[in-house]
């Protein structure tokens, strides 16, 4: 049993475009799986007390940035799938966990591509990692991917992701769900050095995929300074139109004349237009002539729009749109984002350093953050804006009547993830120490009969509303060596929406998912 959404009906033009798809939602139904289907066990009484609660929280209750306050992650995609967003992103705590927290984050180490879902942008479920090298032993190493999908005459939904392979090429991944399995359908880079007709594009990786209005998928990538280009046009982004199989080519390359490019690239399309975004390289503003737009700020994120990709000259430049953390009160890094659509409002995916800060790391390693943002569709404005710790605003409250992921979380203490059998989603939570807690806020609550739990270990866990010290709205204790689901009928709730307190006795506990019944 796997923590998916089932799709009952294919979007009517049947492609699902990135970022450009506001109807997708409404004509899906989504199907949840429940823990009551199964056998389930009552809470034993074991006498377990919890006298402690951790204070071990490196991202406040009170905020929604950075999106997870354990897994360290960065250069975010996304893609919508029956009705919930799924977030691809550099796997920085790979290399974290390869060199230390005060080593320098050289990326050499990354070779996986890490996942996060959500349905109300305010809380997250861990999905763990796509293993890239085992898939594609090739790659040198594999960052910042993006992500694509439409419904093919199979009736599947097939999603095409794309990768930097270092700073070498672009490799591909495939797969028929978003959590995989993903395969490599060319056994080699996409893209490399020695693409014929590549011209002078020093640094062909971070690419940005977009399907557009004719089900036509477009490819952008590239970085650095050409050899015959300047600080003020490198000369070096790319763009190309792909075949009907999404892992050829069906045009020359052609460049985008991005001003102060440094890297970064992504791609919309908006009301009938190409809109291409990049990062903006950190030099001196020398030369600017362009006398509608004022020079973008120092490592900010610009965009430029088009109605015909091929032509370098249609190409026009519409200003930055999203500061570099360092503008904005946080600690300056590089500069990666998506701009994505989803339930009707837009939002920016971006990374920074607060964890790391909060967590009094030294190394570098960067975290995904979430923003609304106001994006004019008809006049293809985006209106400049920096990351916040405050993030994304909750769409709507979250419903306890299904089974919700153990992974699933605003924010939390001791707690990290672990493979499990027999687990409804790629991976649990387990806990790290005693009084480990996870929050996941915005419940609303009915009238309530019971709640459930899949666990392994023994131990107790408790429900707090509001407060992780407040009263106990239910309980479960137990000793099972599987993953079993327990459950209790003490409950209480009141009616309203709440923010959830998952309170753990023991360390390594591992919980798989939550439930409540009416």
């Amino acid at each position: 049993m796997k923590f998916k959404r089932i799709l009952s009906a294919c979007v009517a033009t049947g492609i699902l475009m990135c970022g450009c798809t506001p109807e997708a939602s409404e004509q899906i139904e989504i199907k949840r799986e429940t823990l009551t289907r199964g056998e389930v066990m009552a809470s034993l009484d074991l006498g377990i007390k919890i006298e402690n609660v951790s204070k071990d929280n490196y991202k406040s209750a009170k905020e929604g940035n950075p999106i997870s306050a354990a897994v360290f992650c960065a250069d975010p995609t996304a893609v919508e799938y029956n009705g919930r967003l799924y977030v691809f992103g550099t796997n920085d705590h790979q290399q974290y966990e390869a060199v230390g927290p005060d080593e320098e984050n050289t990326y050499g180490a990354i070779k996986s591509l890490v996942i996060f879902s959500t349905e109300d942008m305010m809380n997250w479920t861990y999905h763990g990692a796509i293993d890239v090298q085992k898939i594609s032993p090739w790659i040198y190493a594999s960052w910042a991917p993006t992500i694509t999908s439409r419904v093919e005459e199979d009736g599947l939904t097939h999603f095409y992701l794309y990768y930097s392979n270092s700073g070498c090429g672009v490799g591909v991944l495939t797969a028929t769900d978003p959590l995989g399995p993903w395969t490599d359908p060319l056994g080699r880079a996409l893209i490399n050095f020695d693409t014929p007709g590549l011209g002078d594009c020093p640094n062909p990786f971070d690419p940005g995929i977009v399907i557009d209005e004719d089900g036509v998928g477009w490819l952008s990538f590239g970085a650095g300074v050409g050899a015959s280009g300047s600080d003020y046009m490198p000369g070096s982004a790319r763009i190309v139109k792909l075949g009907d199989d999404m892992i050829s080519f069906a045009s020359d390359f052609a460049e985008i004349p991005a001003p102060y490019l440094f890297e970064a690239s992504e791609l919309n399309y908006i009301n009938g237009t190409y809109v291409y975004t990049y990062n903006t390289s950190w030099v001196e503003r020398s030369i600017w002539d362009n006398k509608k737009y004022d020079a973008p700020a120092s490592c900010s994120m610009a965009y430029m729009t088009t109605k015909n990709p091929l032509d370098s000259d249609s190409w026009e430049y519409r200003g930055h749109y999203f500061l570099n953390p360092g503008e904005v009160g946080m600690s300056y890094s590089n500069n990666h984002t998506h701009l994505h659509k989803y339930k009707g409002e837009y939002y920016i995916l971006s990374h920074a350093l607060t964890l790391k800060n909060s967590m009094g790391f030294k190394g570098g390693f960067r975290s995904l953050c979430a923003d609304n943002i106001e994006v004019n569709e008809r006049k293809l404005e985006i209106t400049l804006r920096g990351a916040s710790l405050e993030g994304a605003k909750q769409i709507e409250p979250l419903s306890p009547y299904y089974a919700h992921a153990g992974t699933e979380a605003s924010t939390s203490a001791k707690i990290w993830y672990t493979p499990s059998d027999g687990s409804i989603n790629n991976v649990s939570a387990v806990t790290q120490g005693e009084g480990a807690w996870i929050l996941v806020k915005g419940v609303e609550f009915d009238e309530t009969s019971k709640f459930l739990a899949s666990c392994k270990g023994k131990g107790r866990i408790e429900i707090r509303l509001d407060s992780k010290t407040g009263d106990v709205a239910a309980a479960i204790e137990f000793d099972n060596s599987e993953l079993a689901t327990v459950y209790t009928e003490n409950i209480n709730i009141e009616s309203g929406v709440h923010d959830l307190y998952i309170v753990f006795s023991d360390e390594g506990i591992v919980f798989d998912a939550w439930e409540f019944v009416k």
